[in-house]
């Protein structure tokens, strides 16, 4: 399997004879096609471009590109040359880019013309970063064009490296703090389609995959691209955010047969649903990740929808799902077993095992995991501990063998001296009839003990006096002793860009 990751995925279709079928589809009016030919040609030449003004092997390239046809020749042209690829959240601040271009120290940066206003500003003064490329539009003074980046350029074959290499960056997604570059090797992205892709997901060549989730995003990325590409499948490219409106107009007109979400998004989906007309679309299987999926969003959607959503745990640090449910083997409410090729494990504080029953914090073993968090060495040794990573996750174990997800460990609280899981208070609230999306953080009460607080973002239409029996309905579907003492309605919730709720914001809401 060593090798550079893109004589596999791209190199590879056009000896199986996949040369003029479409490997990626713009979903939106007049959208553009890229062939498998065509991806192999131009990534080949965007490795020639790189050569061209001096980007070295091992150098990086930062990506601030929208899910448009560009980003697969960008990212694995960049392989093909051996220069390493920065994935970058398109919807972060200018002081944030600004962060990350000088911890990458990238040396080139691609970006999305509707993206300029916000990147541009970030590159100015910058010690590392010798070129800009801009795509679509006109390119600002002190940058090129995405036509003048490549003329001239005659493809080229990817460089031989070991699939040990570093082969691309992600960062984090930020949910608890700053986000850190995570660094992947090339082996990496084949071992996720050989396991999860192949043997969960059945992924399959006539398949039409749309990924919600952006490519920047490590669960996006599978989805959207390598998983697609290990097959000869065709994805389905957005280049805007989803929202139900137009995730229900590109189900319909596209016709995906996979779709892949985040649980809020599902929640959004399901509420239209309900008022208006559900999208023709031949959808073979869903699958969410991101979050822990709620089992009401699980069960709602298969009455409404028609199909299951396959529910999974990934990482940024495993670069994909590796605890999940299976097609005909899903129980909502759980995250499933481990994919087959991941080892999974729940430890007490101690890092001991953690009694039969109890709630422990997740570990797995797999070849997909990350080399390290880069200049971030302390945080790594605390991750990577030799062949298991730590996922700060708590899980406790079903009576059927299926692991629960509880929270993150930094969510986590004590009332009375017992755990209590939020996800599980979340999951009573979401139940309530009322109720869109929750999130519950810790609290203290006037005598200085931790007790639930919930944030809830109401249906459309419905105002505070519907939930006034909400504290009941809690306490009558998990327990007296977990319901939230209290509860603000708010517009919505603090989210990362990948749809995971930012806790530690409510959390300080909670304290002030």
């Amino acid at each position: 399997m060593s090798g550079n990751a893109a004589d596999w995925f791209v190199e590879r279709h056009l000896t199986e004879g996949r040369a003029e079928k479409i490997a990626f589809r713009e979903a939106w009016r007049n959208g553009r096609e890229l062939s498998f030919g065509a991806l192999a040609e131009h990534s080949g030449q965007v490795a020639a471009a790189l050569g061209a003004v001096a980007i070295h092997r091992e150098e990086r390239a930062a990506m601030f590109v929208l899910d448009q046809i560009e980003f697969p020749c960008i990212f694995w042209g960049a392989l093909k040359a051996g220069v390493q690829p920065v994935a970058i959240n398109t919807l972060l601040s200018t002081d944030v880019y600004r962060a990350m271009l000088e911890d990458s120290r990238a040396s080139i940066a691609f970006v999305s013309a509707e993206l300029l206003d916000v990147v541009l500003p970030a590159t100015k003064d910058s010690p590392h970063l010798r070129h800009i490329v801009v795509i679509g539009g006109q390119a600002p003074s002190g940058t090129m064009s995405w036509s003048d980046f490549l003329k001239n350029a005659a493809p080229i074959p990817a460089v031989s490296c070991s699939g040990d290499e570093i082969a691309f960056w992600l960062y984090s997604s930020g949910s608890t703090g700053n986000p850190k570059g995570v660094r992947h090797v090339h082996d990496a992205l084949r071992v996720t389609c050989d396991t999860y892709g192949s043997q969960v997901l059945n992924i399959r060549e006539e398949d039409v995959v749309y990924s919600a989730a952006k490519l920047f995003f490590a669960y996006g990325l599978g989805n959207g691209m390598s998983f697609p590409l290990s097959v000869g499948a065709t994805a389905l490219l957005y280049n805007a955010r989803p929202t139900p409106t137009s995730v229900s107009s590109i189900l319909e007109e596209f016709k995906p047969t996979i779709f892949c979400g985040v649980p809020t998004l599902y929640a959004a989906l399901v509420h239209q649903w309900e008022e208006g007309a559900v999208p023709d679309a031949p959808l073979r299987i869903c699958i969410s990740a991101g979050e822990a999926l709620p089992a009401e969003i699980g069960r709602q959607w298969k009455t409404i929808q028609g199909t299951d959503i396959m529910d999974g745990v990934g990482s940024t640090e495993m670069l994909h799902i590796f605890l999940s449910n299976r097609p005909g083997d899903i129980e909502y409410g759980t995250s499933g077993n481990a994919v087959p090729g991941y080892e999974v494990r729940l430890v007490d504080e101690n890092g001991a095992p953690a009694e039969e029953g109890a709630i422990g914090e997740l570990l797995v073993r797999g070849d997909s995991a990350a080399a390290d968090y880069w200049n971030q060495r302390v945080k790594t040794r605390a991750t990577f501990e030799g062949e298991w990573t730590r996922t700060g996750d708590k899980y406790k174990t079903s009576k059927s063998g299926r692991l629960i997800y509880c929270g993150r460990s930094d969510d986590m609280f004590k009332v009375s001296g017992i755990w209590v899981s939020p996800f599980e208070v979340e999951q009573a609230l979401i139940a309530h009839p009322a109720v869109l999306e929750a999130a519950v953080v810790a609290r203290r009460d006037k005598d200085d003990l931790e007790k639930p607080q919930a944030f809830v973002v109401l249906k459309e239409g419905r105002d505070a006096e519907a939930v006034a029996d909400i504290k009941d309905f809690v306490k009558e579907r998990i327990g007296k002793w977990k319901y939230p003492r209290w509860i603000e309605v708010i517009d919505e919730l603090p989210k990362t860009a990948t749809g995971k709720i930012q806790r530690f914001q409510l959390r300080e809401s909670a304290d002030a």
